[in-house]
């Protein structure tokens, strides 16, 4: 009888103890915060429950201070409070209820409560919850998405409350794709076709991954509704993949753009000389180079560093391009198969150059912190924004190359060499001069280039062998010497290449590629824009 007594006194104990453990039961924080020296492991997740359902802005720090390890309680009064360990090895001692320092308490005074890993999650999803009201539009809608993916933590009355003054519209969409998933989980059957009305047009993976829990679930969930559950998600994959080609387009523009920098300078040396220039690559890789050392030598510039580079890398491969004409180049003029010969000499020891110099081994380029992260434009597509600054550089380089080339006087003689040599020359042209700076120029952009790609890859000796090849494809493809030619055949490789990776893989779609130039130029031997007039010459 005895055991039996001590039995029914400890279950009394545990129900007065849990009883007011529901929100309900709470008038304020205060009648909250004094049950915390009373709980354990068991008992404090549904005490955290009913104070995160209370209105007081203490509650966020008591969260916090808890999840933390930092909250105690006095011995003799059970008085709570927060104990924070400081760098001196001193504790911080706080009442939780008023704020106050305390000076006349010692830590070894004080019981702590008390939290397991359990609790610590339970905690950061209350912690959500609450960030659902936080003045800053950013950190509700984080909140509201951690929400989205388990509904059932965000209970109807919080949910309405903020439903009804929220006034940012991406949080407000949030909040209502929660609201479906809430009335979805409901055993109305109409309730559940309106939800999945509401669900219909939504790309938030959360939602997707509850419709195919749902579709699976063929015995709490009628046939009808089953059957509107597979067309909500045909609705959802079929815009989904609509922003997935939008993915492939886009990086493949930035392929594109980077193919584009790194022809553009070989398409004018290739249209005004003749000149099969196979240290076109490193040029690129000086570029890049380039940009490694101002970063070495201005640490404190990296946020600049890439705009200090462009102009530098074009000075430093124009210049090398040019030694390499006068030295070499202007030698072998009408010989394009000597041209080729000795200019793939000329790569190779400006590789070995940079071995010497910089090590075999690869080098970083820190990337500017304004182009880093991505412009999130919807739960599956963003866009990065080093790709676009990329995009957007490449086209301005582009644009003012051809422009220069149309007003500026070597531009009017770059392009009356290129027509007839001949014929520039009887009208004064000193064709030799113009042909260095054509080839300084074009070696000046694909030091640009290099600038771009140390954004995208590691800097090393054979960045510029992984795009030689490409680039005289891009030339080839778009017409020898035409500018247009080469912005339309660098966006077309580009984009052709991210649609077929996913489907034959990376080195598949470059030899699909590839076969495909070589029976295009079967038919178009000229190009997609061949010239015209005495430029065939």
């Amino acid at each position: 009888m005895t055991l039996i007594k001590a039995l029914l006194k400890l279950t009394l104990i545990s129900v007065s103890l849990s009883a007011p453990l529901k929100a309900a039961e709470f008038e304020n924080f205060e009648s909250a915060v004094s049950e915390l020296p009373q709980t354990d492991f068991k008992t404090l997740p549904a005490l955290l429950e009913g104070i995160a359902e209370l209105d007081d802005p203490r509650i966020s720090a008591l969260l916090k201070h808890l999840s933390d390890g930092e909250v105690y309680f006095l011995k003799s009064d059970k008085k709570v409070f927060y104990v924070v360990d400081q760098a001196d090895g001193s504790a911080q001692i706080v009442d939780v209820l008023s704020g106050d320092k305390v000076a006349d308490i010692e830590k070894k005074q004080l019981n702590k409560v008390k939290t397991n890993n359990s609790i610590r999650k339970g905690i950061g999803q209350l912690q959500a919850q609450l960030n659902i009201n936080h003045p800053d539009p950013d950190i509700r809608l984080t909140a509201a998405r951690e929400m989205l993916a388990d509904v059932s933590r965000m209970s109807d009355k919080r949910l309405k409350s903020r439903l009804d003054k929220e006034s940012d519209g991406d949080v407000l969409e949030v909040l209502t794709l929660i609201s479906a998933l809430k009335q979805f989980t409901q055993d109305d059957t109409e309730s559940q076709f309106a939800a999945l009305e509401q669900l219909d047009s939504t790309l938030e993976p959360d939602v997707r991954q509850v419709l195919i829990t749902a579709s699976l679930d063929t015995e709490n969930y009628a046939p009808e509704v089953l059957a509107k559950i597979k067309d909500t998600m045909a609705s959802i994959d079929n815009q989904r993949n609509l922003y997935s080609y939008a993915e492939n387009i886009f990086f493949g523009l930035s392929l594109g753009s980077v193919l584009l920098l790194a022809a553009i300078g070989l398409a004018i040396t290739f249209g005004v000389m003749g000149v099969i220039n196979m240290a076109h690559g490193e040029m690129i890789m000086l570029g890049a180079y380039t940009t490694y050392v101002i970063q070495q030598w201005f640490p404190n510039l990296i946020e600049y560093s890439l705009l200090i580079a462009v102009p530098a890398a074009f000075i430093v491969s124009g210049t090398v391009g040019i030694i390499i004409e006068r030295s070499v180049i202007q030698f072998l003029k009408g010989r394009p198969l000597e041209t080729l010969l000795a200019t793939f000499g000329v790569s190779l020891i400006l590789q070995q150059l940079v071995r010497t110099v910089f090590s075999p081994l690869n080098r970083q380029v820190i990337a500017p912190e304004w182009m880093s992260g991505s412009w999130q434009i919807n739960p599956v597509f963003s866009v990065t924004f080093n790709r676009l600054y990329i995009i957007v550089f490449s086209l301005v380089v582009f644009f003012m190359l051809l422009i220069f080339l149309k007003k500026s006087a070597l531009g009017l003689h770059v392009r009356a060499v290129a027509q007839n040599r001949d014929m520039a020359r009887a009208l004064s042209i000193r064709s030799n001069w113009v042909d260095a700076a054509t080839f300084g120029l074009g070696s000046g952009i694909a030091g640009i280039a290099g600038v771009v790609l140390s954004q995208l890859t590691n800097v090393g000796p054979n960045l510029g062998q992984a795009y030689i090849i490409d680039s005289f494809l891009v030339v080839v493809f778009g017409g020898v010497g035409n500018l247009w030619g080469t912005l339309v055949s660098a966006m077309t490789l580009g984009v052709l290449n991210k649609f077929l990776e996913p489907l034959t893989g990376p080195v598949m779609a470059t030899i699909i590629v590839l076969v495909g130039l070589v029976f295009f130029i079967q038919k178009r031997p000229m190009g997609l824009f061949p010239q015209k007039g005495r430029a065939v010459e």
